[in-house]
């Protein structure tokens, strides 16, 4: 039987760290408001990305670059100190480096996250409610916003905001899926991969970050047989170091606007760098700021040009992997285990015992198998919602409420996070951010990406 329906000023959609954050910004503000998030697991700030359990999944960001305070960048040092200080994650004694250098566990960082809104809810005259149940669909009128959870119950709220953040691959239901997660290995799932036969060969599909904490996964699990890892460029994310600071060239310098102009400029100061003996990560980690810029005032060409020709190489050198993980990787390379191999997931092959895929390797036409115990689905990030079978990307795409954002990336809003429908208007109601404005901005899952929308949303939302 449905409930009444509940009132609300605010609505958050998703409790992980993109609704948590922005919670914590309206409770930061004057004034008395009441906010719902809604959030199907037990706990808010933890979502996909910082609910792992294993030590050895870790940030791939130091904790000098992961507050989720956009006015304090050492936000999260100085958490991590006082934490450190009391008892909590002794390893970090292991290693000898500051603590600002230091790259914490996804789950310590999901109980900074949540400490973090407790601190902001003792202090604020504002309510914050978690409400557990997934939203399956989602109305707008004039006035208010009305949301339908699996259970039945409706809330209604002057705003509703789509705080989705990522839908992990491996993770999440495609409307045209080709079997691969029905065949595969949860990546972070170490208690199933015990279950592998721990000399046998596990193939992986993608080489970025998640294929990196899958291999971390199979080593925790006491895997010790060959690794296969299949991606259409066969590369590996770089090792994240701490390079010396190196001047914005970008800021100096805006007649750099298209990927060619910015490419060409970026390997200019990167050899520069080597030849002083600096770093190349140096130059390179100043573009991070001008990205959001960039991409927007890029045309639907470039961005497909860059998307087409220069994103894999953006996402191995910029989305870099923890060296602790970068280590094992290296290390399993050096003895045999592991390997790399540029090609195309074309599908899986039903088989008797452990499982086969379908690959074309790049250069040839032909499509071969190759077979293995077990396999793992490392491909990424879903941004298309279009692809994503899941009740309320769905709903929403069906009704109108949203459309496909830049190359089908996320969804469509304005610079606000304002979401745009299907007949290109601005809604007044129904915002968004974080990952689903990856179209957008291009980079708009990080951390420091995602605290800076969350203040100027939170500010928004309560000057309405």
């Amino acid at each position: 039987m449905t409930e009444s329906i509940r009132n609300a000023d605010v609505l958050i959609i998703g409790g992980g760290l993109s609704g948590t954050m922005l919670a914590v910004q309206l409770l930061r503000l004057p004034g008395q408001r009441r906010i719902l998030v809604i959030e199907p697991r037990a706990e808010l700030g933890r979502g996909e990305a910082y609910s792992a359990v294993e030590l050895g999944h870790t940030l791939n960001g130091n904790a000098a670059r992961m507050s989720v305070d956009p006015d304090n960048a050492d936000d999260l040092t100085q958490w991590l100190t006082d934490y450190i200080g009391a008892g909590g994650w002794p390893q970090a004694h292991q290693q000898a480096v500051p603590i600002s250098e230091l790259f914490p566990p996804r789950g310590i960082f999901g109980l900074y996250a949540q400490q973090r809104l407790a601190e902001a809810k003792a202090l604020s005259a504002s309510t914050v409610e978690h409400v557990r149940g997934e939203v399956i669909d989602l109305h707008v009128d004039e006035r208010s916003t009305v949301l339908t959870l699996d259970n039945g119950q409706q809330l209604r709220g002057a705003f509703a905001v789509l705080a989705t953040g990522m839908f992990p691959a491996a993770r999440t239901p495609q409307t045209d899926s080709s079997g691969l997660n029905a065949a595969a290995v949860d990546p972070w799932d170490v208690q199933a991969m015990t279950l592998i036969d721990p000399q046998s060969t596990v193939l992986i599909i993608g080489s970025g970050l998640t294929m990196v904490d899958a291999v971390v996964s199979l080593e925790q699990a006491g895997h010790r047989g060959p690794i296969e890892i299949f991606s259409r460029h066969g590369l590996l994310p770089h090792v994240r170091r701490q390079p010396p600071g190196w001047v914005d060239f970008l800021a100096e310098d805006h007649r750099l606007r298209s990927p060619r102009q910015l490419l060409r400029e970026v390997r200019r100061q990167c050899r520069s760098a080597l030849q002083q003996g600096i770093d190349w990560q140096a130059p390179l980690d100043t573009v991070r700021a001008h990205v959001a810029r960039l991409w927007s005032q890029a045309s639907d060409v470039e961005k497909r040009q860059f998307v087409r020709h220069v994103r894999p190489w953006w996402e191995s050198h910029h989305h870099r992997s923890p060296p602790l993980s970068a280590q094992l990787v290296a290390r399993l390379q050096g003895e045999g285990r592991l390997r790399v191999h540029a090609a195309s997931f074309k599908g899986v092959v039903a088989s008797d015992g452990g499982v086969t895929v379908r690959l074309r390797r790049r250069g040839e036409q032909e499509v071969t198998h190759v077979s293995g115990a077990a396999l793992i689905n490392s491909s990424g990030i879903e941004y298309d919602w279009r692809r994503v079978a899941r009740p309320l990307p769905q709903q929403l795409l069906k009704r109108g409420l949203i459309q496909p954002g830049p190359l089908a990336l996320g969804i469509a809003a304005d610079v606000s996070g304002a979401v745009v429908d299907a007949e290109g208007t601005v809604s007044r109601r129904l915002f968004a951010m974080g990952p689903p404005l990856r179209g957008m901005w291009w980079e708009s899952t990080a951390v420091t990406d995602v605290a800076i929308q969350a203040k100027a949303l939170a500010l928004k939302l309560t000057n309405i």
